[in-house]
């Protein structure tokens, strides 16, 4: 079967490009046997507490991650947040009900990077 298969391959040179775009895009993009260890709140900076505090307040979260991705820094942070409050609202208003808690910590960073959930 293998040789059948490489001998129409060789035949058919559009073919073996397919298949092998084929198996680039099934291939996982990301690949870890070490898994990242959590980090306790004792670990968050100060930022980060500030946010979640922040956030804890507002929005009674079911799920909240804060992480400054920007290395310790305090300029860019990526927030994960669901919460009841965002249910039968478009992202859009959500996004602007978190921006609007965090308008003060926005204007000191760089970048935020946002997901919502509602629950």
């Amino acid at each position: 079967m293998a040789a059948l298969l490489r001998r129409n391959l060789l035949l058919q040179p559009s073919a073996a490009l397919t298949l092998r775009a084929r198996r680039a895009s099934t291939a996982p993009r990301y690949l870890s046997s070490v898994a990242e260890p959590a980090v306790t709140q004792e670990q968050k900076t100060d930022g980060e507490k500030l946010i979640i505090a922040k956030l804890e307040a507002q929005f009674q979260p079911t799920r909240l991650d804060v992480e400054d991705v920007s290395g310790g820094c305090g300029t860019f942070y990526a927030i994960t947040i669901a919460s009841p409050v965002f249910k039968d609202l478009p992202r859009v208003k959500q996004h602007r009900l978190v921006t609007e808690v965090l308008k003060q910590e926005i204007s000191s960073i760089h970048g935020l990077q946002l997901k919502t959930l509602p629950e």
